[in-house]
């Protein structure tokens, strides 16, 4: 191995519904070593059914880290789960050579593997003005804003995300400085050395397997699971697939069989916009799910 760190973290990646979990416990099982999350919504304690935590079973079978650790009460972002991962990690690094991360959270993904920027403080006074005004005169309001106060973060910011944007126009105005400043794009030093694995498989069978996912989801109770956190339905954690279509049926603005459908259509989207996320690296390796075997042998390579 080229790097001069003994020290592995091994990244898994891939779409929702891809097998990922399954993968990563059998490859911890073979270097018998840990997992960390690096999911951004099982993180949360409430959200159990809808957010595809491991079984009891495979939580059992290998010990996981960063999983049901944090309420949705409590603020959380990219930059907690950094600082929370690197002193997991350091932690089992003392036990093991290899740790292993997993999830779909391309932003947290990218965090622990490159770092992120820190950004300052904002007002929490402004936070709610903007989020009034995103409320009173929807998206195309803080579009305006942002192209006015930041022209170049407005040409790369996904404009069908309002969080995004109402997160750049908070350091804007309270900083008096363009958000895209803030965006150094530097890449923090790791003690360790990255090897990263892609996990795909067919389109149609990808579709399939959401689709029979959901499924399950609702037979084990992911109405009554939304309907438990239908009061607290503002708080950006439930900002999730298969929460908010199912609060839109709750509104009786859309059928539950229409939410359903909706559900596996957004995870759909979802899982093309995971795969382009990822697919940016043009050095990822990638793997079908079912081939562990193969994924150890490279893994083992790079030790060589």
């Amino acid at each position: 191995m080229s790097s001069p760190h003994k020290k592995i973290l091994v990244v898994l990646v891939g779409p929702t519904a891809v097998g990922k979990t399954a993968h990563c416990i059998a490859l911890a099982q073979h270097f018998g070593t840990e997992i960390i999350s690096s999911d951004s919504r099982q993180v949360y304690r409430e959200m159990t059914i809808g957010t595809a935590v491991p079984s009891i079973d495979e939580l059992n079978a290998v010990k996981h880290h960063l999983i049901q650790n944090k309420s949705i009460f409590e603020p959380y972002n990219a930059s907690m789960f950094e600082r929370e991962a690197l002193e997991t990690i350091k932690k089992i690094h003392q036990r093991y050579d290899i740790v292993l991360a997993t999830g779909g959270s391309g932003l947290y993904v990218d965090t622990l593997c490159h770092g992120i920027d820190e950004l300052p403080d904002t007002d929490p006074q402004l936070r709610k003005e903007l989020r009034e005004d995103f409320e009173k005169n929807g998206i195309e309001s803080l579009r305006r804003k942002l192209k006015k106060l930041d022209p170049d973060h407005y040409k790369r910011v996904d404009l069908k995300n309002h969080q995004r944007i109402l997160k750049a126009l908070e350091v804007t105005l309270s900083t008096g400085k363009p958000y895209s400043a803030f965006l150094t794009r530097s890449i923090a030093e790791r003690p360790f050395h990255i090897i990263k694995l892609g996990l795909n498989m067919d389109r149609s069978v990808l579709h399939q397997r959401i689709a029979k996912r959901v499924d399950q989801m609702m037979k084990a109770g992911l109405l009554e699971e939304a309907k438990e956190l239908f009061s607290h339905r503002e708080l950006n954690a439930l900002n999730t697939v298969g929460y908010r279509e199912l609060f839109d049926y709750m509104e009786d603005k859309i059928s539950l069989e229409k939410a359903v459908d909706l559900i596996k259509r957004n995870t759909r989207r979802y899982a093309r916009k995971q795969i382009s996320w990822f697919s940016r690296d043009t050095e990822m390796p990638w793997f079908a799910p079912e081939n562990v075997k193969e994924t150890i042998a490279f893994i083992e390579k790079q030790f060589k």
